[in-house]
């Protein structure tokens, strides 16, 4: 015959955890206990998250704090006879073209001919070659390059009568110091 159970009791819930079978209890034990573990381990890869999080924003602000900065330049040697030729390049770069033409386009009259301009910017000096016809224009365009503003001084240098030409012109060379700027 089989057993029957007969049970006049209140139903609650100390009654349902008494009638609970061992294998039972064991299964919800270790049911909360697995749950228990699996939040714990939730909560810890939650804090390295924020930690590398962090970690990342710190690596960001310090590569766009470089990129801002200028590089390093790393310093060279450059050798003396370099340094000089860059400067002496830098100095006709420099030359105040402008002043200089207008100062001798203003001196030279129509019977004057140039034939060339040559710089030197370091003793601030300009040679100019020219011919004309005869002496007296010569020494005339001489004394109005004197009379220039932007020219300090003038100086003839040489001049020769060209015999091979039907004309006979004097080709003379005058150096002219500018003022500096």
């Amino acid at each position: 015959m089989r057993r029957m159970q007969i049970d006049f009791a209140p139903p609650g819930w100390r009654r349902a955890v008494f009638r609970l079978r061992p294998l039972a209890v064991f299964g919800a034990v270790l049911g909360l206990g697995l749950c228990a573990g699996a939040g714990l381990a939730a909560w810890e890869m939650a804090q390295k998250q924020q930690a590398r999080e962090a970690q990342l924003q710190a690596i960001q602000r310090k590569a766009i704090a470089l990129s801002k900065a200028p590089p390093p330049v790393a310093a060279v040697a450059i050798p003396e006879a370099q340094a000089q030729a860059v400067n002496a390049a830098i100095l006709q770069l420099n030359l105040p073209w402008n002043d200089l033409q207008d100062a001798v386009a203003a001196a030279t009259p129509r019977h004057v001919a140039l034939l060339a301009l040559d710089p030197d910017a370091r003793k601030r000096l300009l040679k100019i070659t020219a011919e004309t016809k005869n002496a007296d224009e010569m020494i005339a365009y001489i004394e109005e390059l004197k009379q220039q503003e932007f020219f300090s001084a003038a100086a003839l240098l040489r001049h020769e009568v060209n015999e091979q030409d039907p004309n006979r012109p004097i080709r003379f060379q005058v150096e002219v110091q500018w003022r500096a700027p």
